[in-house]
């Protein structure tokens, strides 16, 4: 069985703000196998890190980065021809990237979400639909929060799920 293609995508952020990305990760999917894989730290529009506790970028890291914007153009060819993007808690990547998008004056991607929290909530019934856990059940190794380690993980749990029987992945 052939699946359409696919992006998972996972941002990590500075701050509160939905527009402060400072690292962005895609992994494309076509024929059930990854076959891209992107990451890119970015520089945010605010020096002030809130965050670096969960993931370990700091203002240092990325004050040489490209801003989204600068970015942006070269990594969003990746979506090109694929069905959907796939995020873990995707309401939050969609969020960030609309986000980052307006403020860089780009238009946002019009693709379909699948969001593997709701699609792990759906097919395995875990305790916990966190990401560590859910790769646990799956077998899968995880860098939480590292985002090209993230975005690979959704992918798989994608691929995971499509396996396991699932006709249509849930959209966020």
């Amino acid at each position: 069985m052939t699946h359409p293609p696919f992006v998972a995508i996972d941002f990590e952020t500075a701050d509160y703000g939905a527009d402060s990305a400072c690292a962005v990760a895609l992994v494309r999917v076509e024929e059930g196998r990854i076959v891209r894989r992107e990451r890119t730290l970015l520089q945010p529009p605010r020096r002030h890190f809130v965050f670096t506790h969960i993931h370990g970028i700091r203002w240092t890291d990325v004050s040489g980065s490209p801003r989204f914007a600068e970015a942006w153009p070269a990594l969003s060819a990746m979506l090109e021809g694929v069905d959907f993007l796939a995020a873990h808690n995707a309401p939050f990547d969609r969020k960030v990237l609309a986000a980052c998008c307006f403020a860089a004056g780009l238009p946002a991607p019009e693709h379909r979400w699948v969001c593997t929290v709701r699609l792990s909530r759906r097919l395995w019934k875990l305790p916990s639909n966190a990401l560590p856990s859910v790769c646990g059940h799956l077998g899968l190794s995880l860098n939480h929060h590292e985002p090209l380690s993230d975005a690979e993980a959704c992918a798989k749990i994608v691929l995971a799920a499509l396996r396991d029987g699932a006709k249509e992945p849930l959209h966020a």
